[in-house]
């Protein structure tokens, strides 16, 4: 699984009364493929919340290798850890333009300078 990957995952709730079987994308460096065996995800969504600078905008007919049927967002203040021998199958993979928007987003909702 490599960074840019959108994965099936079984999302939690944030209540922790379920969860819901959604795409998200891969995040962690692909250095550490291998020797760890734990993956951080970011959520992909249908819905905008309009938070300003913590989502990006994924459409199918730009991000054609995505495996995304519809316009989503990847929301950035839903990050998860999941080991890798619990994710569902690679659906598709994001340009490196939209991996660039999500570290965008990922040090702004995070703060980093």
């Amino acid at each position: 699984m490599n960074r840019g990957d959108v994965v099936q995952v079984d999302w939690p709730f944030t209540d922790l009364t379920g969860s819901k079987a959604r795409p998200a994308v891969v995040v962690r460096s692909d250095f550490l493929t291998g020797p760890v065996d734990d993956t951080v995800l970011v959520k992909i969504t249908g819905s905008s919340y309009g938070v300003p600078g913590t989502e990006v905008r994924l459409d199918p007919a730009v991000e054609t290798t995505s495996g995304l049927s519809k316009v989503c967002y990847a929301c950035y203040y839903a990050i998860l850890t999941r080991d890798e021998a619990v994710l569902g199958r690679v659906v598709g993979s994001l340009s490196l333009a939209a991996m660039q928007e999500i570290e965008i987003c990922l040090m702004t909702v995070l703060e980093i300078p």
